[in-house]
């Protein structure tokens, strides 16, 4: 991700609903044996094209819950929804997890998988044809849709970055 592009949002001026990615546990071995305690993924987003993501730890699943909630609140971007899908075909990468999203017509729903699904649906993102490819790991999915999503450009950012108007960028 590129720090020029992200666009962050403040929470406290905006209704956020919150979906839980994943949970696992996960284990400490210590000198009487293992200590588990959880982590959890947790995606928050308006439905309006603001969303974040957070990774919350503890030793209860609704404390670990509550950490990524606090945690996803504090990593929220604004990305570019129109009309219900996306501006472009975009692809994401983050560590092995690599993937593509692409706009879709009107009632064609979010054809997605897992953890991409929450990100897309968080984002308010109604149509859409996404592909996951590498790994499965949601942590790694989670973030890799976020690359795709932060690095897309909806067609007035790209006619102020080219310095010329509207109606040029659809014209050529």
């Amino acid at each position: 991700m590129t720090q020029n592009n992200i666009k962050s949002v403040k929470a406290s001026e905006i209704d956020l609903k919150e979906k839980v990615v994943a949970i696992q546990r996960v284990a400490k071995v210590v000198k009487g044996g293992r200590r588990f305690s959880f982590s959890a993924i947790v995606v928050v987003g308006d439905g309006n094209g603001v969303v974040g993501y957070g990774l919350g730890k503890a030793n209860e699943v609704t404390d670990a819950i509550a950490k990524g909630i606090d945690d996803a609140k504090k990593n929220l971007v604004k990305v570019p929804v129109f009309k219900g899908t996306l501006p472009h075909e975009q692809y994401g990468k983050y560590s092995g997890g690599y993937v593509l999203i692409k706009p879709a017509a009107a009632g064609t729903g979010v054809i997605a998988g897992g953890a991409m699904r929450a990100v897309l649906e968080s984002a308010g993102i109604k149509d859409v044809l996404a592909k996951s490819k590498g790994s499965s790991n949601p942590h790694n999915v989670v973030k890799a849709t976020f690359d795709a999503l932060v690095n897309m450009r909806n067609a007035f950012t790209v006619a102020q970055h080219r310095g010329i108007s509207l109606t040029k960028v659809f014209n050529g």
